[in-house]
C-alpha cells in the first residue's frame, strides 16, 4: 500500500512538470472531481446530522408491528406441464403417496424437486400471485391444486402457518440506514431543485475542446441517484443555488 502511494504521487508530480494539469482535459476532470467529492460530503453531513439511533429504533418498530400481521407459510410444490399431468399427481396423493417422493419422481422444477419439492417458508407477499392466491386461507396439511402458473400445473401442500419472524435490530439495521439514507438525499434533492435556476446545455463543445482519450479512466461507481434524478445521460448544466427557474 505505502508502495501505491509513493508511485501514485511520483506519477503525479511529474505530470505537474510537464504541465498536464494546465490542459482543457486535466481542469474538467479535476473540476468533475472536486464536484464529486463534495456533493459526497454533503451527503455525508446530512444523513449523519439526520439519522440517528431513536430514528432507526422507532422505523425498526413500526416494521416489527406490520409483520406481526403477517403469516409465514412453508410448502412443498409438484409442478407439472399439463392439467391432465397434475390431476394425476393428486390422484396417487390420494391414494396415499408421500408428497416428497412424488415431487421428487414427478415435479418438472428443477430448482425443488431434489428437496422434495420444499419451498421453505415466505410470506404471500414474495411469491407469485397465482401461489399466493392459492394458498391464502389454507390451513396447514392442506392440498392445493392444480391451479396454472408460468411455469405449468401446481399442485401444493401447506407444511405449516406461523407468525412472521422478524429479524432483530441489528439485523435490520443496515438495510434501515440505506433507506434513511436514500430519503434523505432525495428530500435534500428536492429542496435544492426546488430553489435553483439549472440550465441545461445541449449545444457540441466550442473552443476547440479537447474531447476524452478512450484510455480515459473510467468513472467511478457511485451510490444509485435518487428517484427524482433523471435516468438518461447527464448533459452539461449550469446551476444557480438559490434562484428559482
Amino acid at each position: 500500500m505505502l508502495d501505491e502511494v509513493i508511485d501514485q504521487k511520483l506519477l503525479a508530480g511529474e505530470a505537474e512538470r510537464r504541465g498536464l494539469d494546465n490542459s482543457p482535459l486535466a481542469q474538467r476532470r479535476l473540476q468533475a472531481t472536486r464536484e464529486r467529492i463534495l456533493g459526497d460530503m454533503l451527503v455525508e453531513t446530512e444523513v449523519n446530522g439526520a439519522i440517528t439511533d431513536r430514528q432507526i429504533e422507532a422505523l425498526y418498530r413500526e416494521q416489527v408491528r406490520l409483520a406481526e400481521t403477517s403469516d409465514e407459510i412453508r410448502s412443498r410444490l409438484i409442478l407439472s406441464r399439463t392439467k391432465e399431468e397434475a390431476e394425476a399427481v393428486l390422484g396417487v396423493l390420494a391414494q396415499g403417496a408421500a408428497f416428497e417422493a412424488v415431487a421428487a419422481q414427478s415435479s418438472i422444477d428443477d430448482a425443488t424437486r431434489y428437496s422434495g419439492g420444499d419451498l421453505g417458508y415466505r410470506t404471500l407477499d414474495v411469491l407469485p400471485e397465482a401461489y399466493a392466491n392459492a394458498l391464502r386461507d389454507r390451513p396447514a396439511g392442506s392440498t392445493v391444486g392444480p391451479f396454472q402458473t408460468e411455469g405449468g400445473w401446481a399442485v401444493l401442500r401447506v407444511e405449516d402457518r406461523r407468525k412472521e419472524t422478524p429479524p432483530t435490530l441489528e439485523q435490520a439495521r443496515p438495510q434501515i440506514v440505506r433507506y434513511m439514507t436514500y430519503e434523505r438525499v432525495r428530500q435534500l434533492l428536492e429542496q435544492l431543485r426546488g430553489k435553483s435556476k439549472v440550465d441545461v446545455m445541449l449545444e457540441a463543445p466550442v473552443g476547440g475542446a479537447t474531447p476524452e482519450p478512450a484510455s480515459a479512466p473510467a468513472t467511478p461507481a457511485r451510490t444509485p441517484a435518487p428517484a427524482t434524478a433523471p435516468a438518461t445521460a447527464a448533459p452539461a448544466a449550469a446551476v444557480q443555488p438559490g434562484a428559482r427557474s
